[in-house]
């Protein structure tokens, strides 16, 4: 009786590990990822909400950033905030939308299209919710009036930068290439949150829940839809 419960536990263990197979291990790799995201970003929630200590480092890395902030790395901060903003992400999904319309990656243009926009819109509602004040400052780089917590542009940069690394490291045969496309879509999202907290429009913490947010959120889409997927090509068989 033990080892024929031993049998299925393994049995079951090696499915989710298994590459292929409709719940297999990416589904596995996508609950995990879900899983951790969500602990992360509930955490700093917390700590936000409860005015821990990280709210004091958040004080801190701000005054640090406003004090130093010179020409022309201000300019050039705005202008990568204002490139992941409105109609400059709009301008960057349609263009991978294009190119994955192009190379017949319809599921990935699925994804794109249901992460992106869905994913933008749970940050609006998360902003609400949490309604956190952004920094101040006696003479500030940016101005804005909506609330700060979590960070909207790092959370954008993050579902569509994730999207695409997600896609080299799955499309793409070479793993040079792979790795490259990851590290410079790594790159571009840190690029993203550090223009947000130098320029005071947002917290150390907004810009980390922003991508533990999106990462949880990314991790469903692109989970469902690759399951979906799975569904559908087991179907044709």
């Amino acid at each position: 009786m033990e080892h024929q419960i031993f049998s299925k536990f393994i049995r079951f263990i090696e499915a989710r590990l298994s590459p292929g197979g409709e719940f297999g291990l990416h589904l596995t790799a996508g609950l995990l990822l879900l899983l951790v995201s969500v602990a992360i970003f509930g955490q700093l929630a917390d700590a936000v909400m409860g005015k821990e200590a990280i709210t004091v480092l958040d004080a801190q890395v701000a005054h640090w950033f406003h004090v130093r902030a010179f020409e022309p790395l201000t300019s050039f901060m705005l202008g990568v905030s204002l490139v992941h903003t409105g109609v400059g992400m709009v301008v960057l999904v349609a263009a991978l939308g294009w190119y994955f319309w192009r190379v017949r990656a319809r599921y990935w243009l699925l994804a794109l299209l249901v992460a992106v926009p869905t994913g933008a819109m749970l940050n609006v509602a998360l902003k609400y919710h949490f309604q956190r004040v952004r920094p101040m400052f006696d003479e500030p780089l940016v101005t804005l009036m909506t609330y700060s917590f979590p960070s909207g542009h790092a959370s954008v940069a993050t579902l569509f930068y994730g999207l695409l690394a997600s896609y080299a490291m799955i499309a793409r045969p070479h793993w040079h290439v792979r790795l490259g496309a990851a590290a410079a879509c790594a790159m571009m999202v840190l690029l993203v949150a550090l223009s947000r907290v130098y320029l005071g429009a947002h917290y150390l913490s907004d810009v980390l829940a922003a991508m533990a947010e999106s990462v949880a959120w990314l991790a469903v889409c692109i989970t469902a839809i690759s399951t979906l997927r799975r569904r559908r090509e087991a179907k044709t068989l």
